[in-house]
């Protein structure tokens, strides 16, 4: 480990920008934090660009893992402050690269979030697609930054092991669910179809819209049918997680 005192180090620096969207998407990279979530880097083979320990924590990273921290940053506790989203780190950091915009889609399902705000909804459909063995998770241009410190913290370790692509044009992403003959399954209240009486086996792609507006008129014309989830009483809408884990496990139930 490099020891670092100057707040004018280059990398601290560069981790410090790191906590800023604009920065994340010129680098095309992020910061996680915690212990788990660099076991889980760790484990899924992700090599991170830049890792920073806290001094205080050195003895115990180091035992814990070895060669993938050997040229970590070491921080006193005062830098080492400055580089963390939380108040109560754990004492490491790491800058880890984004996914590559894919050429083709990998085989399975995949769900697609078009323009969703709120990153804990995001960050919870990440972790579904992960339990219920989607293939990919796609955030069109719009959606709130699927890499900012609340949404990967949601996601708990799931965007290392579901392949999440961000920052894609609409137009782009339909053309890449258009090539791979993708059966586009978009959410909408107008539209008399059940989700359970619609045909969601095969290798869907399931498009969940913005939490007030819905789909983008580009996805509406796009899907190949157009579902809704029943509701009672005089609630207007599920919340977008839930209504993404009903349709993601619709799809297993199909399989069976």
């Amino acid at each position: 480990m490099k020891k670092i005192t100057s707040d004018e180090n280059k990398n601290l620096k560069y981790l410090k920008q790191l906590q800023l969207k604009k920065y994340r998407d010129r680098e095309r990279v992020y910061l996680i934090e915690g212990e788990n979530a660099v076991r889980e880097a760790m484990i899924n083979g992700v090599s991170p660009v830049l890792v920073a320990v806290d001094e205080d924590k050195q003895e115990l990273y180091s035992e814990m893992f070895g060669g993938f921290i050997d040229d970590a940053l070491l921080l006193p506790s005062r830098l080492f402050s400055k580089v963390c989203a939380t108040s109560t780190s754990q004492g490491i950091v790491a800058a880890v690269p984004k996914n590559a915009a894919p050429e083709k889609l990998p085989a399975g399902p995949v769900v697609v979030l078009d323009r969703l705000q709120d990153p804990g909804n995001i960050g919870t459909i990440i972790r579904t697609c992960d339990a219920a063995g989607i293939s990919a998770v796609i955030a069109v241009k719009g959606c709130a930054d699927i890499y900012s410190p609340k949404t990967v913290r949601s996601a708990a370790g799931s965007v290392f092991r579901v392949p999440v692509y961000d920052g894609l044009d609409t137009g782009v992403v339909i053309e890449l669910l258009k090539a791979a003959g993708r059966k586009i399954i978009g959410t909408s209240f107008n539209t008399s179809n059940m989700y359970y009486d619609v045909d969601m086996t095969g290798e869907p792609a399931i498009v969940i819209g913005n939490e007030g507006n819905g789909m983008s008129e580009e996805f509406m014309d796009a899907c190949d049918v157009s579902v809704k989830i029943p509701m009672k009483g005089t609630i207007e809408s599920l919340n977008a997680s839930v209504a993404a884990g009903i349709l993601i496990y619709e799809t297993i139930r199909q399989e069976r």
